[in-house]
């Protein structure tokens, strides 16, 4: 458990709350007790939490209002009939079974739901199946590294501390990191970290 946990509760500012690191399963926790929406990705658990702490609502109850008026004959299209290549990928593209069959089929069993390859199906809804998979390809001959999202501070964390400390163990790196979420600010590496193992 973080050592933040007890500073998560309903009276906490919106401010305070940015200022610490907590894990996904504290921030579920709260949402339980608060009778709030526990599904998702960390950062839309966060997004829920500042919500409630700002207005003491649930930022679920006005999206979902707003998302069932906005729902367009294209999605429940793409979303009931078989998928081709020439199919419209459509708004809120979900990475279920039926689209991992098909991608399967089409690039071969290696295939995976790779964070990039995620990313571009998000940001392309009105790209097709056929355009996917050469987006597909483009990206996995791509030499870049990903860009580690903020939910993932830990990754990111570990990552900088490897790539400056290569003569440091992995249990070093976590001790480091366990000192840095338990401060106020941001949880990026710094060499000053380093005071903690000595």
């Amino acid at each position: 458990m973080s050592s933040n946990s007890h500073k998560l509760n309903k009276d906490l500012k919106v401010s305070e709350f940015k200022e610490y690191y907590f894990l996904k399963e504290e921030l579920k926790e709260f949402c339980r007790e608060e009778g709030l929406k526990i599904s998702g990705s960390k950062s839309q658990l966060e997004e829920r939490i500042i919500y409630y702490l700002d207005t003491r609502k649930s930022l679920d109850d006005s999206k979902s209002i707003k998302n069932h008026a906005n729902k367009t004959n294209l999605n429940k299209a793409t979303d009931s009939e078989e998928i081709t290549l020439d199919s419209i990928l459509g708004e809120n593209f979900k990475c279920g079974e039926d689209k991992r069959e098909f991608f399967e089929k089409e690039i071969g069993k290696g295939f995976k739901f790779k964070v990039k390859f995620q990313k571009w199906l998000k940001v392309n809804p009105d790209k097709t199946y056929r355009d996917a998979i050469n987006a597909y390809y483009e990206l996995q001959n791509s030499k870049e590294k990903t860009k580690i999202d903020k939910q993932f501070q830990y990754n990111q964390y570990i990552r900088d501390f490897f790539k400056d400390n290569d003569d440091k163990t992995l249990k070093d790196a976590i001790k480091c990191w366990n000192y840095k979420k338990s401060l106020k600010g941001h949880n990026k590496y710094e060499k000053s970290d380093l005071d903690i193992l000595n």
